[in-house]
């Protein structure tokens, strides 16, 4: 069968075209620019890109089009499709109907954390022998990619965003997975819901998905995931948390979360010494042990597994440490992930500086909708510089009020940099945080930083 992907490039497209390749189908793409480091993956697999959506790449017609859910009505490769009755569906169920029917499932939904917990549980279940196939929204270091084909499991990332311009409801309904894990719960995708009920609406038609003899581990400190689990729930219920008194219990035992012990039913399981920090990533990682052992695997393999879990690229990814500064790149895409990562890093590095410059990508944080919440989530740095690029209708400067003087909003990129690179410092920690490509402020920084120190 020929299949084309229209949006090939983005991460779980990319990801869907990767598998359907391995399927044994003829597989080829297009996206408005293709661009490493899916357009690399997808050409070292075979699979034929195409710049642009004319409909010209869409003669000789093929057996079926997946349409990304970036594409929508006025787009000429989606007018062609359906106004010659082109065979189509979605990424989503693709996958569900045609990748994932005989596997054991493992899906991993949240607001936050799904690329990091679900790359953690493929690393339990590879580090058991498992061999699971994956979908993630980003490259786990473990792996070196983003997908591939496994045996009897598979981890999928449960986005709660929709599907495609033809069905609105959300990605994770298709998947219909054995094991859930469901980290954390706000409001996002403004562009999609329109309040909080609808999102969790959302997870309630995922939690109904699941069978009776599947499992659900959700974050008990989150009311509400709570209030969705109370409109109906089917399944073993386990919930994680910081605190004593539920299934799974994560212990700080070092302030920076470089340092945890964990629980299952009050009994300690194991300790954990291993080279990320944070708050949020201790849950992650208590989330995915649970989904591990749900899996089979053993409480005391699943923690000593994540002592060698490298990490996600792009996610608190160091790349670059040149004359005592380390530069990191950081997928960020709302306040609350925002100030998690900074907490953890402020209690890592303790009075060392850390220099932020942050890119609000994302719809909703363009829209202004988590606006009042950006200002306190920066307050662990000592420098801000926030780009105001278009878009933006709400006052940057207002915005950066709380810090005090500590943040600058810039327009262009070259005048960011150039005062990044008058304000670092020996023993400083700069982090860029976007979910977009921050016209490869990260790269450039890096390359300027390296300059400096050749002169």
């Amino acid at each position: 069968m020929h299949i084309h992907i229209l949006g090939a490039c983005g991460t779980f497209m990319g990801g869907v075209a990767l598998l359907a390749k391995r399927a044994g189908h003829r597989v080829s793409g297009s996206d408005q620019h293709t661009y490493p480091p899916m357009s690399t993956q997808l050409e070292a697999e075979g699979i034929e890109l195409i710049e642009g959506y004319s409909p010209d790449q869409l003669e000789p017609e093929p057996d079926l089009v997946i349409v990304g859910n970036a594409l929508s009505r006025g787009n000429p490769a989606v007018e062609y499709v359906l106004n010659n009755g082109i065979e189509y569906t979605s990424g989503p169920r693709w996958l569900g109907e045609n990748y994932l029917r005989g596997k054991s499932v493992i899906a991993v939904a949240g607001t936050h954390g799904k690329t990091t917990t679900a790359a953690m549980v493929s690393w339990i279940l590879e580090a058991a022998g498992e061999k699971p196939g994956f979908l993630i929204g980003g490259v786990p270091e473990n792996f070196g990619f983003s997908a591939r084909d496994g045996e009897r499991f598979f981890v999928v990332e449960a986005d709660e965003y929709d599907t495609a311009f033809f069905d609105k409801r959300a990605k994770f309904v298709h998947y219909r997975p054995d094991i859930a894990i469901l980290n954390n719960l706000e409001f996002d995708h403004a562009d999609i819901y329109e309040d909080l009920k609808a999102i969790q609406t959302q997870f309630h038609h995922l939690v109904r998905t699941i069978p009776g003899n599947g499992t659900i581990i959700s974050n008990g400190q989150d009311s509400k995931l709570e209030s969705v689990l109370d409109r109906g729930c089917w399944s073993n219920l386990q919930r994680f948390s910081m605190e004593e008194g539920l299934n799974w219990q994560v212990e700080l035992l070092k302030p920076d979360g470089s340092a945890l012990e964990f629980y299952l039913d009050g009994a300690s399981i194991g300790q954990l010494s291993w080279s990320h920090c944070g708050r949020h990533n201790a849950m992650n990682a208590c989330a995915a042990i649970a989904a591990g052992v749900a899996a089979g695997v053993s409480p005391r393999h699943a923690v000593e597994a994540l002592a060698s879990f490298k990490g996600v690229k792009r996610r608190m990814e160091l790349i670059a440490d040149t004359g005592n500064i380390r530069v990191y790149d950081d997928f960020a895409h709302h306040p609350t992930a925002i100030r998690l990562t900074l907490e953890g890093l402020r209690r890592s590095v303790g009075n060392a500086r850390v220099l932020v410059a942050l890119e609000p990508r994302s719809n909703t944080m363009r829209a202004g909708v988590h606006i009042g919440e950006l200002g306190p989530a920066l307050m662990p740095a000592d420098r801000v510089w926030l780009m105001a690029g278009e878009g933006i209708d709400w006052d940057p400067q207002e915005t950066l009020a709380p810090l005090e003087g500590r943040g600058r909003v810039v327009t262009r990129t070259e005048d960011m940099l150039a005062q990044m690179l008058d304000t670092a410092q020996s023993g400083d920690h700069i982090i860029f945080m976007s979910n977009g490509g921050f016209d490869s402020a990260p790269t450039r920084f890096c390359q300027s930083l390296k300059q400096n120190e050749l002169v």
